[in-house]
Protein backbone atom coordinates (compact mmCIF):
# COMPACT_ATOMS: atom_id res chain seq x y z
CA UNK A 1 0.00 0.00 0.00
CA UNK A 2 1.37 3.39 -0.94
CA UNK A 3 1.83 6.03 1.77
CA UNK A 4 -1.26 8.08 2.45
CA UNK A 5 -1.38 11.18 0.30
CA UNK A 6 -1.62 14.68 1.72
CA UNK A 7 -5.01 16.20 1.09
CA UNK A 8 -3.66 19.44 -0.30
CA UNK A 9 -3.78 20.08 -4.04
CA UNK A 10 -0.06 20.80 -4.13
CA UNK A 11 0.88 17.50 -2.53
CA UNK A 12 -1.38 15.58 -4.87
CA UNK A 13 0.37 17.19 -7.82
CA UNK A 14 3.71 15.96 -6.48
CA UNK A 15 2.38 12.41 -6.35
CA UNK A 16 2.02 12.27 -10.14
CA UNK A 17 4.80 10.46 -12.06
CA UNK A 18 7.63 12.71 -13.21
CA UNK A 19 6.98 12.08 -16.87
CA UNK A 20 3.42 13.31 -16.46
CA UNK A 21 4.63 16.52 -14.85
CA UNK A 22 7.17 17.16 -17.62
CA UNK A 23 4.47 16.87 -20.27
CA UNK A 24 1.82 18.91 -18.44
CA UNK A 25 0.62 21.62 -20.82
CA UNK A 26 0.31 25.20 -19.71
CA UNK A 27 -3.07 26.81 -20.07
CA UNK A 28 -4.47 30.31 -19.86
CA UNK A 29 -8.04 29.16 -19.28
CA UNK A 30 -9.46 30.55 -16.06
CA UNK A 31 -10.87 28.10 -13.53
CA UNK A 32 -14.33 28.90 -12.22
CA UNK A 33 -13.98 29.50 -8.46
CA UNK A 34 -17.07 27.34 -7.86
CA UNK A 35 -15.38 24.44 -9.68
CA UNK A 36 -12.15 24.86 -7.73
CA UNK A 37 -14.08 24.97 -4.46
CA UNK A 38 -16.03 21.80 -5.32
CA UNK A 39 -12.83 20.04 -6.42
CA UNK A 40 -10.91 20.89 -3.27
CA UNK A 41 -13.81 20.03 -0.96
CA UNK A 42 -14.09 16.60 -2.58
CA UNK A 43 -10.53 15.81 -1.46
CA UNK A 44 -12.06 15.27 1.98
CA UNK A 45 -14.89 13.05 0.73
CA UNK A 46 -16.05 10.11 2.86
CA UNK A 47 -19.11 9.07 0.83
CA UNK A 48 -17.12 6.89 -1.57
CA UNK A 49 -15.49 4.96 1.26
CA UNK A 50 -18.85 4.54 2.99
CA UNK A 51 -20.43 3.11 -0.17
CA UNK A 52 -17.48 0.85 -0.93
CA UNK A 53 -17.06 -0.41 2.63
CA UNK A 54 -20.78 -1.13 2.93
CA UNK A 55 -21.06 -2.92 -0.40
CA UNK A 56 -18.06 -5.18 0.14
CA UNK A 57 -18.94 -5.89 3.77
CA UNK A 58 -22.71 -6.28 3.68
CA UNK A 59 -22.95 -7.99 0.28
CA UNK A 60 -19.48 -9.29 -0.55
CA UNK A 61 -18.91 -11.15 -3.84
CA UNK A 62 -21.57 -10.41 -6.48
CA UNK A 63 -21.49 -12.97 -9.29
CA UNK A 64 -23.74 -11.89 -12.15
CA UNK A 65 -27.35 -13.10 -12.24
CA UNK A 66 -27.04 -14.93 -8.92
CA UNK A 67 -28.78 -14.36 -5.61
CA UNK A 68 -25.74 -12.37 -4.46
CA UNK A 69 -26.07 -9.87 -7.29
CA UNK A 70 -29.79 -9.56 -6.55
CA UNK A 71 -28.95 -8.70 -2.94
CA UNK A 72 -26.48 -6.13 -4.21
CA UNK A 73 -29.16 -4.46 -6.32
CA UNK A 74 -31.52 -4.29 -3.36
CA UNK A 75 -28.71 -2.88 -1.21
CA UNK A 76 -27.93 -0.29 -3.87
CA UNK A 77 -31.51 0.95 -4.05
CA UNK A 78 -31.64 1.48 -0.29
CA UNK A 79 -28.24 3.21 -0.27
CA UNK A 80 -28.94 5.52 -3.20
CA UNK A 81 -32.28 6.59 -1.77
CA UNK A 82 -30.68 7.24 1.59
CA UNK A 83 -28.11 9.46 -0.13
CA UNK A 84 -30.95 11.50 -1.60
CA UNK A 85 -30.81 10.50 -5.25
CA UNK A 86 -33.98 10.80 -7.29
CA UNK A 87 -35.76 8.32 -9.58
CA UNK A 88 -33.92 5.36 -8.05
CA UNK A 89 -35.00 2.13 -9.74
CA UNK A 90 -33.84 -1.19 -11.21
CA UNK A 91 -33.98 -2.03 -14.91
CA UNK A 92 -33.90 -5.81 -15.30
CA UNK A 93 -33.03 -8.25 -18.07
CA UNK A 94 -32.29 -11.97 -18.26
CA UNK A 95 -29.06 -13.73 -19.16
CA UNK A 96 -27.25 -17.08 -18.90
CA UNK A 97 -25.80 -17.93 -15.50
CA UNK A 98 -22.38 -19.52 -15.04
CA UNK A 99 -21.40 -20.78 -11.59
CA UNK A 100 -18.12 -22.14 -10.30
CA UNK A 101 -17.70 -25.73 -9.13
CA UNK A 102 -14.81 -27.86 -7.88
CA UNK A 103 -11.44 -26.75 -9.28
CA UNK A 104 -8.25 -28.68 -8.59
CA UNK A 105 -5.10 -29.50 -10.51
CA UNK A 106 -2.09 -31.63 -9.81
CA UNK A 107 0.99 -32.73 -11.65
CA UNK A 108 0.79 -36.52 -11.84
CA UNK A 109 4.26 -36.95 -13.26
CA UNK A 110 7.15 -36.65 -13.31
CA UNK A 111 7.13 -34.51 -10.16
CA UNK A 112 3.79 -35.00 -8.38
CA UNK A 113 2.42 -31.86 -6.70
CA UNK A 114 -0.72 -29.79 -6.43
CA UNK A 115 -1.27 -26.55 -8.33
CA UNK A 116 -3.51 -23.58 -7.56
CA UNK A 117 -5.96 -22.44 -10.23
CA UNK A 118 -9.38 -20.94 -10.92
CA UNK A 119 -11.82 -21.77 -13.70
CA UNK A 120 -12.39 -19.09 -16.31
CA UNK A 121 -15.89 -17.73 -16.75
CA UNK A 122 -17.92 -19.80 -19.25
CA UNK A 123 -15.41 -22.66 -18.94
CA UNK A 124 -16.57 -26.11 -19.87
CA UNK A 125 -16.45 -28.90 -17.31
CA UNK A 126 -14.50 -32.09 -16.82
CA UNK A 127 -16.27 -35.24 -15.64
CA UNK A 128 -16.67 -35.25 -11.84
CA UNK A 129 -13.63 -37.48 -11.54
CA UNK A 130 -11.60 -35.12 -13.71
CA UNK A 131 -9.32 -35.80 -16.65
CA UNK A 132 -5.70 -36.92 -16.69
CA UNK A 133 -3.75 -36.11 -19.84
CA UNK A 134 -0.34 -35.09 -21.17
CA UNK A 135 0.41 -31.36 -21.27
CA UNK A 136 1.69 -29.42 -24.27
CA UNK A 137 3.60 -26.27 -23.31
CA UNK A 138 3.26 -23.03 -25.28
CA UNK A 139 5.48 -20.19 -23.97
CA UNK A 140 3.29 -17.59 -25.72
CA UNK A 141 -0.18 -17.27 -27.14
CA UNK A 142 1.31 -16.96 -30.62
CA UNK A 143 2.90 -20.39 -30.15
CA UNK A 144 -0.57 -21.81 -29.52
CA UNK A 145 -1.89 -20.09 -32.65
CA UNK A 146 0.89 -21.72 -34.67
CA UNK A 147 0.13 -25.26 -33.46
CA UNK A 148 -1.22 -27.49 -36.26
CA UNK A 149 -4.92 -28.31 -36.25
CA UNK A 150 -5.56 -31.60 -34.49
CA UNK A 151 -2.19 -31.56 -32.75
CA UNK A 152 -3.76 -31.17 -29.30
CA UNK A 153 -6.28 -33.99 -29.50
CA UNK A 154 -6.52 -35.67 -26.09
CA UNK A 155 -4.03 -33.24 -24.53
CA UNK A 156 -4.06 -30.31 -22.14
CA UNK A 157 -2.67 -27.05 -23.52
CA UNK A 158 -0.60 -24.83 -21.22
CA UNK A 159 -0.03 -21.21 -22.31
CA UNK A 160 2.34 -19.15 -20.18
CA UNK A 161 2.75 -15.65 -21.57
CA UNK A 162 3.84 -13.17 -18.89
CA UNK A 163 1.91 -9.93 -18.44
CA UNK A 164 3.82 -6.78 -17.53
CA UNK A 165 2.53 -4.02 -15.28
CA UNK A 166 1.97 -0.61 -16.86
CA UNK A 167 0.55 2.68 -15.65
CA UNK A 168 -2.03 2.69 -18.43
CA UNK A 169 -2.87 -1.01 -18.11
CA UNK A 170 -1.73 -1.73 -21.66
CA UNK A 171 -0.26 -5.09 -20.65
CA UNK A 172 -3.78 -6.45 -20.20
CA UNK A 173 -4.60 -5.92 -23.83
CA UNK A 174 -1.22 -7.15 -25.00
CA UNK A 175 -1.28 -10.45 -23.09
CA UNK A 176 -4.97 -10.97 -22.34
CA UNK A 177 -5.69 -12.81 -25.59
CA UNK A 178 -4.45 -16.00 -23.95
CA UNK A 179 -7.53 -15.80 -21.72
CA UNK A 180 -9.99 -13.99 -23.97
CA UNK A 181 -9.73 -16.40 -26.91
CA UNK A 182 -6.99 -18.89 -26.02
CA UNK A 183 -9.41 -21.60 -24.84
CA UNK A 184 -11.43 -21.23 -28.05
CA UNK A 185 -8.26 -21.63 -30.12
CA UNK A 186 -7.17 -24.68 -28.13
CA UNK A 187 -10.61 -26.28 -28.47
CA UNK A 188 -10.53 -25.86 -32.25
CA UNK A 189 -7.15 -27.61 -32.31
CA UNK A 190 -8.58 -30.58 -30.42
CA UNK A 191 -7.43 -29.90 -26.84
CA UNK A 192 -9.18 -31.73 -24.04
CA UNK A 193 -8.58 -28.73 -21.73
CA UNK A 194 -6.41 -25.65 -21.31
CA UNK A 195 -4.63 -23.95 -18.43
CA UNK A 196 -3.04 -20.53 -18.79
CA UNK A 197 -0.73 -18.41 -16.72
CA UNK A 198 -2.97 -15.90 -14.94
CA UNK A 199 -3.30 -12.57 -16.70
CA UNK A 200 -1.83 -10.61 -13.83
CA UNK A 201 1.30 -8.71 -12.84
CA UNK A 202 1.79 -10.30 -9.41
CA UNK A 203 4.12 -13.07 -8.32
CA UNK A 204 1.81 -14.67 -5.79
CA UNK A 205 -0.16 -17.88 -5.57
CA UNK A 206 -3.66 -16.49 -6.09
CA UNK A 207 -5.11 -17.20 -9.53
CA UNK A 208 -6.79 -14.54 -11.69
CA UNK A 209 -10.13 -15.63 -13.10
CA UNK A 210 -12.02 -13.80 -15.86
CA UNK A 211 -14.27 -14.53 -18.79
CA UNK A 212 -13.38 -16.39 -21.94
CA UNK A 213 -15.21 -16.39 -25.26
CA UNK A 214 -16.42 -19.21 -27.48
CA UNK A 215 -17.32 -18.82 -31.14
CA UNK A 216 -20.54 -20.43 -32.41
CA UNK A 217 -20.12 -24.14 -33.02
CA UNK A 218 -17.19 -24.56 -30.61
CA UNK A 219 -17.96 -26.73 -27.59
CA UNK A 220 -16.43 -25.16 -24.46
CA UNK A 221 -13.59 -27.17 -22.98
CA UNK A 222 -12.39 -27.01 -19.36
CA UNK A 223 -10.37 -23.80 -19.05
CA UNK A 224 -8.59 -22.38 -16.03
CA UNK A 225 -5.90 -19.92 -14.97
CA UNK A 226 -2.98 -21.09 -12.87
CA UNK A 227 -1.58 -18.72 -10.28
CA UNK A 228 1.51 -16.95 -11.59
CA UNK A 229 3.70 -18.82 -9.10
CA UNK A 230 2.35 -22.21 -10.16
CA UNK A 231 2.61 -21.38 -13.85
CA UNK A 232 6.27 -20.58 -13.27
CA UNK A 233 6.62 -23.86 -11.37
CA UNK A 234 5.15 -25.72 -14.33
CA UNK A 235 7.58 -23.90 -16.65
CA UNK A 236 10.49 -25.10 -14.52
CA UNK A 237 9.24 -28.65 -14.76
CA UNK A 238 9.14 -28.34 -18.55
CA UNK A 239 12.76 -27.18 -18.52
CA UNK A 240 13.60 -30.62 -17.15
CA UNK A 241 11.28 -32.74 -19.30
CA UNK A 242 8.62 -32.45 -21.96
CA UNK A 243 6.75 -35.45 -20.52
CA UNK A 244 4.36 -33.83 -18.08
CA UNK A 245 0.98 -35.25 -17.09
CA UNK A 246 -1.70 -33.22 -15.35
CA UNK A 247 -4.90 -34.19 -13.58
CA UNK A 248 -7.56 -31.52 -13.82
CA UNK A 249 -10.95 -31.32 -12.10
CA UNK A 250 -13.23 -28.43 -13.11
CA UNK A 251 -16.98 -28.73 -12.58
CA UNK A 252 -18.59 -25.35 -13.35
CA UNK A 253 -22.17 -25.25 -14.60
CA UNK A 254 -24.16 -23.08 -16.97
CA UNK A 255 -27.58 -22.66 -15.44
CA UNK A 256 -30.91 -21.60 -16.99
CA UNK A 257 -31.27 -17.91 -17.74
CA UNK A 258 -31.88 -15.72 -14.69
CA UNK A 259 -32.43 -12.08 -13.86
CA UNK A 260 -29.78 -9.41 -13.65
CA UNK A 261 -30.26 -5.66 -13.77
CA UNK A 262 -28.93 -2.12 -13.72
CA UNK A 263 -29.55 0.15 -10.75
CA UNK A 264 -30.26 3.73 -11.86
CA UNK A 265 -30.35 6.98 -9.88
CA UNK A 266 -30.42 10.63 -10.88
CA UNK A 267 -29.39 14.15 -10.02
CA UNK A 268 -32.14 16.05 -11.89
CA UNK A 269 -31.06 18.90 -14.13
CA UNK A 270 -32.86 22.08 -15.09
CA UNK A 271 -32.65 21.72 -18.88
CA UNK A 272 -33.93 18.42 -20.33
CA UNK A 273 -32.97 19.52 -23.84
CA UNK A 274 -29.27 19.64 -22.93
CA UNK A 275 -28.93 15.85 -22.70
CA UNK A 276 -28.22 13.39 -19.90
CA UNK A 277 -24.78 12.65 -18.46
CA UNK A 278 -24.41 8.91 -17.79
CA UNK A 279 -21.71 7.80 -15.36
CA UNK A 280 -21.10 4.74 -13.23
CA UNK A 281 -19.35 1.43 -12.84
CA UNK A 282 -20.39 -2.19 -12.60
CA UNK A 283 -22.09 -3.68 -9.57
CA UNK A 284 -21.27 -7.34 -10.23
CA UNK A 285 -17.95 -8.95 -9.41
CA UNK A 286 -16.27 -12.29 -9.74
CA UNK A 287 -17.08 -14.66 -6.92
CA UNK A 288 -13.59 -15.31 -5.56
CA UNK A 289 -13.05 -11.80 -4.12
CA UNK A 290 -15.27 -9.06 -2.73
CA UNK A 291 -14.99 -6.83 -5.79
CA UNK A 292 -13.43 -3.82 -4.06
CA UNK A 293 -11.18 -2.63 -6.89
CA UNK A 294 -13.30 -4.30 -9.59
CA UNK A 295 -15.61 -2.52 -9.47
CA UNK A 296 -16.98 -1.48 -6.11
CA UNK A 297 -14.56 1.44 -6.30
CA UNK A 298 -16.01 2.60 -9.60
CA UNK A 299 -19.60 2.74 -8.41
CA UNK A 300 -18.47 4.38 -5.16
CA UNK A 301 -16.37 7.07 -6.87
CA UNK A 302 -19.00 8.06 -9.41
CA UNK A 303 -21.80 7.98 -6.85
CA UNK A 304 -19.86 10.15 -4.40
CA UNK A 305 -19.06 12.69 -7.12
CA UNK A 306 -22.69 12.86 -8.26
CA UNK A 307 -23.78 13.25 -4.63
CA UNK A 308 -21.67 16.40 -4.40
CA UNK A 309 -23.65 17.97 -7.23
CA UNK A 310 -26.88 16.64 -5.75
CA UNK A 311 -26.11 18.62 -2.59
CA UNK A 312 -25.13 21.78 -4.47
CA UNK A 313 -26.88 24.10 -6.89
CA UNK A 314 -29.05 22.15 -9.30
CA UNK A 315 -26.99 21.46 -12.46
CA UNK A 316 -28.14 22.29 -15.96
CA UNK A 317 -27.86 18.70 -17.18
CA UNK A 318 -29.29 15.65 -15.46
CA UNK A 319 -26.61 13.33 -14.11
CA UNK A 320 -27.61 9.69 -14.20
CA UNK A 321 -25.61 7.24 -12.09
CA UNK A 322 -25.85 3.64 -13.29
CA UNK A 323 -24.59 0.67 -11.31
CA UNK A 324 -24.38 -1.71 -14.26
CA UNK A 325 -25.07 -5.40 -13.76
CA UNK A 326 -23.31 -8.37 -15.34
CA UNK A 327 -20.27 -6.63 -16.79
CA UNK A 328 -17.86 -9.45 -16.00
CA UNK A 329 -19.53 -12.24 -17.99
CA UNK A 330 -19.83 -10.15 -21.13
CA UNK A 331 -21.23 -6.65 -20.65
CA UNK A 332 -24.89 -7.63 -20.47
CA UNK A 333 -25.79 -4.59 -18.37
CA UNK A 334 -24.27 -2.08 -20.75
CA UNK A 335 -25.92 -3.67 -23.76
CA UNK A 336 -29.30 -3.78 -22.02
CA UNK A 337 -29.02 -0.16 -20.95
CA UNK A 338 -28.10 1.09 -24.42
CA UNK A 339 -30.99 -0.85 -25.96
CA UNK A 340 -33.50 0.45 -23.43
CA UNK A 341 -32.36 4.08 -23.85
CA UNK A 342 -31.55 4.10 -27.56
CA UNK A 343 -33.86 7.05 -28.27
CA UNK A 344 -32.54 9.25 -25.49
CA UNK A 345 -30.17 12.20 -25.90
CA UNK A 346 -26.88 11.95 -24.00
CA UNK A 347 -24.46 14.77 -23.39
CA UNK A 348 -21.73 12.40 -22.19
CA UNK A 349 -21.09 8.81 -21.13
CA UNK A 350 -18.18 7.83 -18.89
CA UNK A 351 -17.34 5.03 -16.46
CA UNK A 352 -14.88 4.22 -13.70
CA UNK A 353 -13.64 0.63 -13.85
CA UNK A 354 -9.92 0.55 -13.11
CA UNK A 355 -9.58 0.49 -9.36
CA UNK A 356 -9.09 3.51 -7.12
CA UNK A 357 -5.51 4.68 -7.53
CA UNK A 358 -4.87 8.28 -8.59
CA UNK A 359 -6.21 9.64 -11.84
CA UNK A 360 -3.16 10.84 -13.78
CA UNK A 361 -4.48 11.53 -17.29
CA UNK A 362 -7.72 12.42 -19.01
CA UNK A 363 -8.86 12.13 -22.62
CA UNK A 364 -11.87 13.59 -24.35
CA UNK A 365 -13.95 12.77 -27.39
CA UNK A 366 -16.06 15.89 -27.74
CA UNK A 367 -17.43 17.68 -30.80
CA UNK A 368 -15.88 20.98 -31.85
CA UNK A 369 -18.83 22.81 -30.35
CA UNK A 370 -17.75 21.52 -26.93
CA UNK A 371 -14.02 22.18 -27.31
CA UNK A 372 -14.13 24.75 -24.51
CA UNK A 373 -15.40 22.05 -22.12
CA UNK A 374 -12.20 20.05 -22.56
CA UNK A 375 -10.08 23.15 -22.14
CA UNK A 376 -11.85 24.12 -18.92
CA UNK A 377 -11.43 20.58 -17.62
CA UNK A 378 -7.71 20.64 -18.35
CA UNK A 379 -7.27 23.87 -16.43
CA UNK A 380 -9.28 22.64 -13.45
CA UNK A 381 -7.47 19.29 -13.23
CA UNK A 382 -3.94 20.63 -13.70
CA UNK A 383 -3.50 21.50 -9.98
CA UNK A 384 -4.07 17.80 -9.24
CA UNK A 385 -1.14 16.92 -11.50
CA UNK A 386 -3.38 15.48 -14.22
CA UNK A 387 -2.37 15.80 -17.85
CA UNK A 388 -4.47 15.73 -21.00
CA UNK A 389 -3.85 12.80 -23.30
CA UNK A 390 -3.48 13.19 -27.05
CA UNK A 391 -5.80 10.34 -28.09
CA UNK A 392 -9.58 10.58 -28.24
CA UNK A 393 -11.38 9.14 -25.24
CA UNK A 394 -12.70 5.64 -25.54
CA UNK A 395 -15.24 4.05 -23.29
CA UNK A 396 -15.40 0.84 -21.35
CA UNK A 397 -17.48 -2.30 -21.43
CA UNK A 398 -20.51 -0.66 -19.85
CA UNK A 399 -20.69 2.63 -21.76
CA UNK A 400 -19.27 1.48 -25.08
CA UNK A 401 -22.72 0.43 -26.36
CA UNK A 402 -23.92 4.01 -25.77
CA UNK A 403 -20.85 5.51 -27.41
CA UNK A 404 -21.47 3.46 -30.54
CA UNK A 405 -24.39 5.79 -31.19
CA UNK A 406 -21.89 8.65 -31.40
CA UNK A 407 -22.33 10.29 -28.02
CA UNK A 408 -19.35 12.17 -26.50
CA UNK A 409 -17.08 10.68 -23.85
CA UNK A 410 -14.42 11.63 -21.34
CA UNK A 411 -12.00 9.09 -19.88
CA UNK A 412 -10.44 9.77 -16.48
CA UNK A 413 -7.47 7.43 -16.51
CA UNK A 414 -6.32 5.92 -13.23
CA UNK A 415 -2.86 4.63 -12.43
CA UNK A 416 -2.99 0.91 -13.18
CA UNK A 417 0.47 -0.05 -11.93
CA UNK A 418 -0.92 -2.02 -8.96
CA UNK A 419 -4.29 -2.95 -10.41
CA UNK A 420 -3.39 -6.24 -12.07
CA UNK A 421 -1.69 -7.57 -8.96
CA UNK A 422 -5.19 -8.22 -7.57
CA UNK A 423 -7.56 -8.02 -10.54
CA UNK A 424 -10.02 -10.99 -10.59
CA UNK A 425 -8.34 -12.69 -7.62
CA UNK A 426 -9.31 -13.59 -4.04
CA UNK A 427 -7.15 -10.58 -3.10
CA UNK A 428 -9.63 -8.08 -4.57
CA UNK A 429 -10.61 -6.85 -1.12
CA UNK A 430 -11.14 -3.55 0.67
CA UNK A 431 -7.65 -3.39 2.17
CA UNK A 432 -6.26 -2.70 -1.32
CA UNK A 433 -7.98 0.69 -1.40
CA UNK A 434 -5.97 3.76 -0.41
CA UNK A 435 -8.54 6.16 1.06
CA UNK A 436 -6.72 9.34 -0.01
CA UNK A 437 -6.34 8.11 -3.57
CA UNK A 438 -10.03 7.21 -3.52
CA UNK A 439 -10.75 10.81 -2.50
CA UNK A 440 -8.58 12.11 -5.33
CA UNK A 441 -10.74 10.14 -7.75
CA UNK A 442 -13.87 11.70 -6.28
CA UNK A 443 -12.34 15.16 -6.65
CA UNK A 444 -11.52 14.51 -10.30
CA UNK A 445 -14.98 13.16 -11.09
CA UNK A 446 -16.62 16.01 -9.20
CA UNK A 447 -14.64 18.49 -11.27
CA UNK A 448 -15.57 16.81 -14.53
CA UNK A 449 -19.24 16.57 -13.64
CA UNK A 450 -19.45 20.17 -12.47
CA UNK A 451 -17.91 21.46 -15.70
CA UNK A 452 -19.88 19.25 -18.08
CA UNK A 453 -23.20 19.40 -16.25
CA UNK A 454 -23.15 23.20 -16.11
CA UNK A 455 -21.53 23.94 -19.46
CA UNK A 456 -23.47 26.66 -21.32
CA UNK A 457 -22.57 25.19 -24.70
CA UNK A 458 -24.95 22.91 -26.56
CA UNK A 459 -23.61 19.98 -28.55
CA UNK A 460 -24.76 16.89 -30.37
CA UNK A 461 -23.06 13.64 -31.36
CA UNK A 462 -19.48 13.07 -32.40
CA UNK A 463 -18.14 10.70 -35.00
CA UNK A 464 -17.14 7.62 -32.97
CA UNK A 465 -13.37 7.39 -33.00
CA UNK A 466 -12.73 4.51 -30.60
CA UNK A 467 -9.45 4.63 -28.70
Amino acid sequence: MRPALMLSVAALALAVPAIAQRTMPTTSVAVDPAVAKARDAALKDDVAWDVLEGLTTEVGPRLAATEAEARARAWAVVKLKALGFKNVHIETYTMPVWVRGVETAEVVGPYPQKLTLAALGRSGATPPEGITAPVVYFPTFNDLLAAPDGSLTGKIAFVSNQMKAAQDGSGYGAFGAARFIGPNVAAKKGAAAIVIRSIGSDKGRWPHTGGTNWTPGVTPIPAAALSVADAEQLERIFKRTDKVTLKLVLTPKTMPDAESGNVVAEVPGTDPSAGVIVIGGHLDSWDIGTGAIDDGAGVAITTAAAKRLLDGPRPRRTIRVVWFGAEEPGGYGGEAYAKAHANEKFALASESDFGADNVWRFNVNLPDSAKAVGDRLGAALAPLGIVRGKDPAGGGTDVEPILKFGWPSITLGQDGTRYFDWHHTPEDTLDKIDRDQLRQNVAVWTTMLWIVANAPENWEKVTPKGG
